[in-house]
């Protein structure tokens, strides 16, 4: 079977496409179909770690899991990592190229839309239909002469697209309308129809806004898809995705850095009955009734130790440790919460050595290659199995490295002070293993009362379920198109 493709692209940033794909692969999956998930260019700091080795954007390998099939590098070519205001750094298919600023990438992505090309047929050959994802939106004119995130890879590839606007933003009339204003006519060919997402109320009051819209563009409707209130349950991409949420008596506070990288850490967390999760914005004090103060992974550890600072989230953090509160580093976390950060080379940004929060007796060094792995791990104190991911630069050791409380191949991972409240690991995503959440909540004094994986894929199902029923699946799939020769 030749395998077809389809391309969902928004009239703006964070309108639900990757929900959107999420849901309609796998519902696609269910009907026996082999479907491959795709984005040519992502933008996150929230990256996720394939077998190989090599690094994708966090919502496409939960695409990848809603189409039961294993992440892979090709299902996401182009990464970029904000590393500040003006530049990121670059992975291309899984490996790291090196750091761009903004102006000079758009200048120059030369051999990118052929390294996307060649992943894309790779997935194709094994897919029945590569559901594909945009990024931003096509109305970005400025940005189209050298695009191949959207319109760019659309004509490239000869896909079709479906573009979707999001209601809840309000103007979504003006949005879809104003994208076909403005788009090239090539552009305009490979529009098939449009899609309206996250609709409050009754759906029957917006009838005449989507009528209006199908006589103003000549496209069909594919639906008007209700709000998915389970959405909170799948893993988030988009530091705009990223809110507390209100459960039981535990509660983790979580500063939210300026540069926060795989923030998923606190999925299985929030997901947990028993426990409350509140992410501090800055202008805010840490709150002083936390269980645990939870620091997040950073893209620019020095960076965001400075950001910390100047909230004063230094001075609140210390309190709450002196008052016998638990504080736990995941990644950068850990490295800010040991006694210097050393970067010699800049690898982190501008050369130097800064002083870190001062609670672990460790050092960190930013040399040495990015290390990108899958990792199982087990607890030293109870052997309770640990599954998760390393994803950094950096070297860390001192004293309290003796008094690791992982264990990984035999080597020991993370640091902890002698009374055992301040705890380092570089192993992200350790939240998810089920009996380890649970023990490090009753070290804490309270009870876990969920299974995080059974609710993930459970959401996955409702969310297949919930878009066969607004959205015209038989008509989407009549609507994608054989992927075309290479040529």
């Amino acid at each position: 079977m030749t395998a077809r493709a389809l391309m969902i692209q928004g009239t703006g940033s964070n309108v639900g496409k990757s929900l959107l794909v999420a849901g309609l692969a796998r519902a696609y999956t269910r009907r026996g179909l082999r479907v491959a998930p795709f984005k040519p260019q992502n933008m996150s700091n929230n990256a996720a770690v394939t077998p190989e080795g090599g690094e994708i954007g966090r919502a496409q390998a939960l695409q990848a899991r809603a189409a039961k099939r294993v992440p892979h590098t090709d299902m996401n070519p182009v990464l970029l990592k904000p590393e500040t205001d003006t530049g990121a750094q670059i992975i291309v298919q899984g490996k790291r190229r090196g750091t761009q600023g903004a102006r000079s990438f758009m200048r120059d992505k030369s051999g990118l839309l052929e390294a996307v090309l060649d992943s894309y047929y790779r997935l194709a050959a094994d897919a029945d239909l590569v559901l594909i994802e945009g990024a931003g939106s096509p109305a970005e004119t400025n940005l189209r002469p050298r695009d191949i995130a959207n319109m760019g890879f659309a004509c490239a590839a000869e896909v079709p697209v479906v573009l979707v606007g999001d209601i809840h933003r309000g103007g979504v009339i003006a949005q879809i309308v104003g994208t076909k204003a403005v788009l090239e006519p090539a552009d305009l060919e490979r529009i098939v129809g449009f899609a309206v997402n996250r609709f409050r109320g009754d759906l029957s009051l917006f009838d005449g806004g989507r009528d209006d819209i199908v006589a103003r563009t000549g496209w069909p409707s594919l639906g008007v898809v209700p709000w998915f209130w389970n959405a909170w349950k799948l893993p988030a991409e988009d530091m705009m995705d990223i809110a507390s949420r209100a459960g039981g008596a535990c509660k983790v506070v979580v500063p939210q850095l300026e540069r926060m990288a795989n923030f998923d850490d606190l999925d299985p967390l929030a997901a947990e009955p028993d426990v409350t999760v509140e992410i501090v914005p800055p202008g805010r004090a840490l709150p002083g009734d936390a269980d645990l103060v939870l620091i997040p992974g950073s893209k620019s550890t020095i960076g965001d130790l400075a950001f910390l600072r100047a909230q004063g989230w230094d001075i609140d953090i210390l309190a709450h440790h002196r008052r016998g509160g638990h504080v736990l580093g995941l990644c950068g976390g850990y490295q800010m919460l040991g006694q210097t950060i050393d970067d010699p080379e800049g690898v982190d940004g501008r050369p130097g050595k800064v002083a870190g929060l001062g609670l672990l007796d460790v050092h960190t060094t930013m040399v040495g290659d990015k290390r990108v792995t899958l990792t199982e791990a087990t607890t030293r104190d109870g052997n309770l199995p640990v599954s998760g991911y390393e994803i950094h630069m950096g070297r860390t050791s001192g004293p309290d490295t003796d008094r690791a409380w992982l264990s990984v191949e035999g080597r020991a991972e993370g640091a902890a002070s002698p009374d055992g409240r301040v705890r380092g690991s570089y192993l992200h995503g350790l939240f998810s293993s089920d009996a380890f959440r649970a023990a490090f909540l009753a070290d804490l004094g309270h009870e876990s009362r969920t299974s995080y994986e059974d609710g993930v894929d459970a959401a996955l199902d409702d969310l297949a379920a919930h878009l066969e029923h607004y959205m015209d699946l038989n008509q989407l799939l009549e609507l994608s198109q054989p992927v075309s020769p290479r040529t």
